[in-house]
């Protein structure tokens, strides 16, 4: 971790410190305390090296502890948003403030993503069209994944539809606080039915796994199997 290379991505040499770590989410109750805390308060509190520290904590958790790194350029993130073949998608995964899933403590994209794009870099900084952030949240990344009948409003396709106020749309999720819903969103139809209606969540579940190319089928993987015995 602490040599430089160009065989792997060090996120260690690409930060300035512990300071640039934030523990989200953990596996085990006892490490509870620690989250919303940056790794250089966890290793001042038990009197260790920051590295120690990062293996200690994966030990008693099981290898589950989820982590902000805040190791990226504004100025990158810029530049990279501004390239016309750059689509924008999360790797959060859905989450919701209610249940089982309200108690954990995600990444703030896994709430703000795609309103803080519209919010800061639409709205406030000029630095994309809303034409061309809503197709890099739609066509574009559809057309990535090969998904063919999403992405965009035509006759034929599902009616994954959403309605906002381009004005007013922002994102409030932060990192001590991310369970939070951005505001500015009036209406979401996934699949022809409203999700969410006027601002408000409707309860309905029309929503559907999207299934790749190189999905095997149960049938398919017990007749290789059957093949090979």
């Amino acid at each position: 971790m602490r040599t430089p290379s160009d065989k792997w991505d060090n996120e260690w040499l690409e930060i300035e410190g512990p300071q640039d770590v934030l523990i989200c989410a953990v596996n085990h109750k006892e490490l509870l305390r620690y989250r919303g805390k940056r790794l250089s308060e966890v290793a001042a509190e038990w009197h260790e090296d920051p590295i120690d520290t990062i293996f200690d904590f994966l030990i008693r958790d099981d290898a589950a502890t989820s982590v902000a790194v805040f190791g990226m350029s504004e100025s990158d993130v810029a530049l990279a948003l501004q390239q016309p073949w750059v689509s924008v998608g999360t790797d959060d995964s859905a989450t919701s403030p209610e249940g089982i899933l309200g108690v954990d403590h995600p990444h703030p994209r896994a709430y703000g993503t795609f309103p803080r794009i519209l919010a800061k870099y639409v709205r406030e900084q000029g630095k994309l069209s809303l034409p061309d952030a809503i197709r890099k949240f739609t066509a574009l990344a559809a057309q990535r994944e090969h998904l063919s009948d999403r992405g965009v409003i035509k006759i034929g396709m599902w009616a994954d539809l959403v309605v906002f106020d381009p004005g007013a749309i922002h994102d409030v999720a932060t990192y001590d606080d991310p369970n939070r819903f951005s505001e500015g969103m009036s209406y979401v139809l996934v699949n022809g039915v409203p999700v969410i209606e006027q601002g408000k969540m409707t309860g309905a579940l029309p929503g559907k796994v999207l299934r790749g190319a190189g999905l095997k089928s149960d049938r398919m993987v017990a007749r290789s199997a059957s093949a090979q015995d």
